[in-house]
């Protein structure tokens, strides 16, 4: 058996039988005004994070969701996209796809506005998106892409850029880790499955967006997940595992290099009224500008009176690029 085939076969249990440790998220449950995610989606969240940000949803969106879990964030996505077919979940497991279609039964109960057809159930892989080429404005997925070895990473990942327009979006959350793994782990495939030993560092993460084209990086969150200790796991270290929110945006790549946002802001305290670097950037007098990461060192090169920031890894849009 395939590490895909065990991930298949774990996630259609689980949507047979809801596994609410499954993939535990410390986030809380997004409730918009007027929205009611049934308990059913609650217990089949699957996913380490969130996708869904009111900043990335305007104007009735075309919504991609890779990997539905139990319909939640789907239905999320749908609050804001209210119109038939405006949200389409993907995936490769029939017994989550109908889940997910009985769940969203309950939804319409609880929630006057929402309607089943808003979401447009498909079966496919995300290593081949049965999906128009740039006829999505925002795509996500939700602790589904770190299960991946490198080379499928990078062909889903591919996948997303493919079927996104000019300037559309790919949000996801997924576990991360910047300690090494030994090869037991890495090749364990059940903990692979349950998004434990295929965590890679960020700037590994960072490299297959930008490389798939990606020009704007966006590290929206990064939190504590998991621990694999030696007293549980096949390992001599303790080794500490987080989720990242991040948001890759098709803009053309910049011909310096990509803009990687990882919270970083400039202030500039000199005795003028303001500081231009005549590239684009203007620094008003101790004014905070959120900077992507080139940027800062440029700033930081170029003049003695900017005071740059530690990354804070939290970056909700509105910088310098």
């Amino acid at each position: 058996m395939s590490y895909l085939e065990a991930t298949n076969e774990l996630y259609k249990n689980a949507a047979l039988t809801p596994d609410v440790g499954l993939c535990c998220t410390t986030n809380p449950i997004w409730q918009f005004p007027g929205l009611s995610v049934p308990k059913i989606m609650q217990e089949m969240n699957y996913g380490c994070g969130s996708t869904v940000s009111a900043q990335d949803l305007v104007n009735n969106p075309k919504v991609l969701y890779v990997g539905v879990g139990g319909g939640m964030e789907l239905l999320q996505f749908s609050y804001f996209s209210r119109q038939t077919g405006g949200v389409t979940g993907v995936d490769v497991v029939d017994e989550m796809l109908e889940a997910s279609k009985e769940n969203f039964k309950i939804a319409e109960q609880e929630n006057p506005w929402f309607k089943s057809e808003f979401v447009n159930l498909v079966k496919g892989d995300a290593l081949r998106l049965p999906i128009e080429d740039e006829s999505i404005d925002v795509a996500a997925q939700n602790c589904l892409f770190n299960i991946f070895k490198t080379e499928d990473l990078k062909k889903a990942v591919s996948e997303m850029y493919r079927v996104l327009k000019p300037h559309g979006r790919l949000v996801m959350s997924d576990p991360t880790c910047e300690q090494p793994m030994n090869e037991t782990l890495r090749n364990d495939d059940r903990l692979r499955a349950l998004c434990l030993s295929g965590s890679i560092p960020i700037k590994d993460y960072v490299k297959v967006l930008t490389d798939a084209g990606f020009g704007t990086i966006e590290i929206r969150a990064r939190k504590s997940y998991r621990v694999l200790s030696p007293n549980h796991y096949p390992t001599d270290d303790l080794i500490f595992i987080e989720s990242i929110e991040i948001a890759a945006i098709k803009d053309p790549m910049p011909k310096d290099g990509p803009c990687i946002f990882t919270g970083k802001t400039a202030i500039y305290y000199g005795n003028e009224e303001y500081f231009d670097d005549k590239n684009g950037h203007v620094l008003m007098q101790n004014q905070p500008l959120a900077v992507c990461d080139k940027t800062a060192s440029a700033l930081q090169k170029s003049n003695s009176e900017i005071h740059i920031s530690d990354s804070t890894w939290h970056y909700n849009g509105g910088g310098c690029c």
